[in-house]
């Protein structure tokens, strides 16, 4: 990262300390910039300060840094119609798989021996193609895809639904995890734990730093199917694996809901092939 006059993760952990939501956070981001959130800083009792401070200090020294909506590197993709959920990301790995060209993955923990072969298989395709790979860390459909995209030479973006205090390596990446080809982010303060609304939350990072996103299975409801129809909701392409007769109940309604289905990891490599080459394009070209 840049050097910067200021300290993004002091004013981060500032804003959650008096705005406490996302929403009132962007708020001051929208309307006031650098300037508002340093005012909220500056509004902070001396020991509180002191505090945060402390905190921030420790979170560097540990590799973790922070980009603010109006910084230049913050994504623009996750700004919609104005707003965004994650005005704040704490980040640590690569910062520039934040604006590198990905794939969103997502599917069961619980996820099926066939679909977690397919899963694998998707992963290989989108590192095949210089894409990274956007999941969510969770085991199931989260992993398999991650540890494709690492296994196969490419680079993977790990989505938290947690803050960074509760972020371990998992052993099943112990090998694997190199920082210069992954990055973690978490849009949420580093004390919150692990909540369902959180999870539900953290996908509309997955679907929006991707260009597109791929659900392997989805039941007929949860995070999976909800991650899908924002996805199209957000105007992001949605491609849903389609396994015949033993295609998923949740993969069904996106289906019907506009999804694109992808019967074999060649009719994905497919489609990935046939994206804009021009790097600011938001959307893929289907082949339909």
């Amino acid at each position: 990262m840049s050097n910067k006059k200021y300290d993004s993760t002091f004013l981060a952990l500032a804003a959650f300390e008096t705005e406490r939501t996302p929403g009132r956070i962007d708020a001051v981001l929208r309307e006031k910039g650098m300037e508002g959130v340093s005012a909220l800083a500056e509004s902070l009792d001396q020991a509180t300060s002191s505090a945060l401070r402390q905190k921030a200090a420790d979170m560097g020294r540990r590799g973790i840094y922070t980009v603010l909506r109006g910084e230049p590197e913050y994504p623009q993709s996750l700004i919609h119609r104005g707003k965004t959920s994650a005005p704040i990301l704490f980040c640590y790995g690569n910062h520039g798989l934040l604006a590198a060209d990905g794939i969103g993955m997502c599917g069961s923990r619980s996820v099926s021996d066939l679909g977690l072969k397919a899963a694998t298989e998707c992963g290989e395709e989108v590192s095949s193609r210089g894409l990274s790979v956007i999941s969510g860390y969770a085991k199931g459909v989260d992993t398999a895809t991650h540890l494709a995209a690492l296994r196969s030479g490419g680079a993977t973006v790990i989505v938290l639904a947690e803050g960074f205090d509760h972020f371990k390596v998992k052993k099943v990446f112990a090998e694997e995890f190199d920082t210069e080809r992954l990055l973690v982010v978490s849009q949420f303060p580093p004390a919150q734990p692990w909540l369902a609304h959180g999870a539900m939350t953290r996908n509309r990072i997955i679907y929006g730093l991707s260009r597109a996103l791929v659900v392997v299975e989805a039941g007929e409801r949860g995070g999976t199917l909800a991650a899908g129809e924002g996805a199209l909701r957000m105007g992001r392409p949605v491609f849903v694996l389609n396994f015949g007769q033993e295609t998923p109940p949740g993969n069904k309604i996106l289906l019907e809901k506009g999804g694109y289905p992808v019967g074999s990891r060649e009719s994905l490599g497919h489609i990935l092939d046939k994206r804009p080459r021009d790097q600011g394009a938001s959307q893929l070209s289907l082949p339909v």
